[in-house]
């Protein structure tokens, strides 16, 4: 099934980019600012695990913006900035997921939890750009 992509959808999708885009800045922020807020453990090899992040998260966001950007104004390269997002999306999750199962990350607390969650949301969003943006990909 082929789907239109009128300027309601564009805005809307474009929204969605830009607050994933916001919730990967936030988390850097908290992670610089005060780690204890979102680490799960304290321990060396989680924290040098983590700090591997920021680029990979930095190209997620800057394919998140570009993205938006690109539905806002209409562009074609919105199809690739969706399809390279919700790949990365998709790689880092089963990065992140992998280091948690092994380590037992989503049982240490109310952190743990959280990184869960933040699982959760990356994979379900990962797909949702996906599909979205192949249902699409005619009309981008």
């Amino acid at each position: 099934m082929r789907a239109a992509v009128d300027a309601g959808a564009r805005r809307g999708m474009a929204v969605v980019l830009l607050g994933a885009a916001g919730l990967i800045a936030a988390y850097w922020i908290a992670w610089l600012v005060h780690r204890s807020v979102v680490a799960s453990e304290p321990g060396l090899a989680y924290t040098q695990f983590e700090d591997a992040f920021p680029l990979a998260d930095g190209w997620l966001a800057l394919c998140l913006v570009a993205g938006s950007f690109c539905l806002l104004t209409a562009r074609r390269a919105a199809l690739f900035w969706l399809l390279a997002g919700g790949g990365a999306g998709l790689y880092l999750f089963g990065m992140d997921v992998l280091y948690d199962l092994q380590h037992g990350v989503w049982g240490k607390g109310g952190n743990g939890v959280m990184e869960l969650v933040i699982n959760l949301l990356t994979l379900g969003l990962s797909l949702f750009v996906l599909r979205w943006a192949w249902t699409r990909r005619d009309a981008l």
